[in-house]
């Protein structure tokens, strides 16, 4: 009888490590939680594409939009943990926690972290013909008539509407929030001046600064940004270690073979640094990071961190 347990026991033991060990034998899945045409679904694309050719397999892009990215954040946190279904998500994977009461998953304890792949950072804009030359302008103007200045965002609890509340903590002012369906129709009347102010992804606005459209008073990035030189940052301009972007982060479901992770991790920072990449990054007005799993695991702790304090301060929340 021991004997028989014993080489069953072998068996068994064996089957993962052979499975494993053939890692990928199948197309992988990639779940984006967001519709199809954004930023992350690009992002997405691209790196599907590129990982395909490197793992030798198939990516298939799967988007799974709704619930403010937690509808196909849930779907990967319950797949099975063997490396064929992955996630890329974006800043809403670390603003979530905090305001919604009660998440279908744990985002702490139900994903691995494999790397942050880009950044985008945020430039806070104004109509070409607003008499704000500077964010002290802005600031100066917001304390004389507290709440009759406005912002606008793309919708409550993304990273335009939480920029603009970190900025109004950080110069202690009242600006009023307009959310608005979608960055596009917000931008749409920032430009006709119907807002005062927003802070817009530089991919997003970064085009409308350029045509003379919009004037960019500062760069939501901790240092001055490639291309953006002359803008200098908000941190510099009167609120110390403000920082925001919009990012984009590859995740598999916990529990994943570390074998199978060190690999996504591996393949993913050599496509950020390739230069056909790096190119393409260029040409999108993006920031590629290619981060470490540890790196990538500390950066979604402190975003975390940081948004519960500002969700929390400004009294935010989403049924």
């Amino acid at each position: 009888m021991v004997l028989v347990v014993t080489a069953t026991a072998g068996v068994l033991s064996a089957a993962p490590a052979q499975a494993q060990g053939a890692w990928p034998d199948k197309p992988l899945k990639l779940v984006v939680p967001y519709p199809a045409g954004g930023n992350a679904d690009n992002t997405a694309r691209l790196l599907a594409t590129q990982l395909g050719q490197r793992l030798g397999q198939q990516v298939v892009v799967d988007n799974r939009p709704g619930g403010s990215g937690t509808i196909g954040a849930a779907v990967v946190a319950k797949a099975p943990a063997d490396g064929y279904t992955l996630l890329l998500d974006a800043t809403a994977f670390t603003v979530n926690p905090s305001l919604f009461p009660k998440l279908p998953f744990d985002a702490a304890k139900d994903f691995a972290p494999i790397s942050l792949v880009l950044q985008v950072p945020l430039l806070m804009v104004v109509p070409a013909n607003s008499p704000f030359q500077s964010v002290a302008d802005v600031a100066k103007a917001a304390r004389a008539r507290p709440g009759h200045l406005t912002y606008a965002s793309a919708g409550n609890g993304g990273a335009q509407h939480l920029a603009g509340e970190l900025f109004k903590q950080g110069h202690k002012v009242a600006v009023t929030h307009i959310p608005y369906r979608g960055g596009a129709p917000a931008l749409t009347d920032l430009i006709g001046g119907q807002v005062d102010v927003m802070f817009s992804a530089t991919t997003a606005s970064g085009p409308f600064v350029k045509s003379g459209k919009l004037r960019a008073l500062a760069i939501s990035s901790p240092r001055r940004a490639e291309g953006w030189e002359s803008v200098p940052t908000v941190a510099e301009s009167g609120v110390p270690g403000f920082q925001v972007s919009e990012w984009n982060g590859l995740f598999a479901p916990a529990g994943t073979p570390r074998p199978v992770l060190e690999r996504l991790e591996a393949e993913t920072r050599a496509i950020v640094a390739s230069p056909e990449m790096k190119k393409r990054f260029a040409e999108l007005g993006v920031q590629g990071v290619g981060s470490s799993a540890q790196e990538f695991s500390a950066f979604l702790k402190t975003e975390t961190t940081k948004w519960a304090e500002v969700i929390r301060t400004a009294g935010i929340r989403m049924d």
